[in-house]
């Protein structure tokens, strides 16, 4: 996302040659906006996308084997699941697919959506384990 710079539009410049109105407040968020970008890093940006709390079923294979599980939310990025074996460390590489509902997507048979991803998240709450995961490649499978 870029900010484009409107000081010659609704801004002005103080008596000191500081920036005012708009302007400083432009200059503001693009300060704000490059530290946010170094500062927390890309997984940040990835967590930042909208999530839509969506439960499908999902099949898991990682080193550990092969699971089914459903997933809690997806976003543009990723996708958050449940899972019993929690043998799924950060950075490790997983391959998943998430079947998504005839009904839902207006085919005459379920779409599998294969994908690859590595995991960025684990965690354990109330018992359960959680995994979110980014999506790095992805395939419609539509049999």
């Amino acid at each position: 996302m870029s900010i484009k710079d409107s000081s010659a539009e609704t801004g002005s410049v103080g008596a000191c040659g500081e920036k005012t109105g708009a302007a400083a407040e432009c200059e503001s968020a693009k300060k704000e906006g490059a530290e946010t970008r170094i500062g927390r890093g890309r997984y940040s940006e990835m967590q930042s996308a909208v999530r839509f709390p969506i439960h499908l079923p999902i099949s898991v294979k990682s080193k550990s084997g092969e699971s089914r599980s459903e997933t809690q939310n997806i976003s543009a990025n990723g996708v958050l699941f449940q899972v019993v074996d929690s043998d799924m460390p950060v950075g490790s590489m997983i391959d998943f697919t998430i079947s998504l509902p005839a009904a839902i997507v207006g085919a005459e048979a379920d779409v599998r959506l294969d994908c690859k991803g590595r995991v960025v998240r684990n965690f354990e709450e109330a018992g359960r384990h959680g995994v979110g995961v980014v999506i790095d490649e992805y395939r419609f499978d539509r049999r």
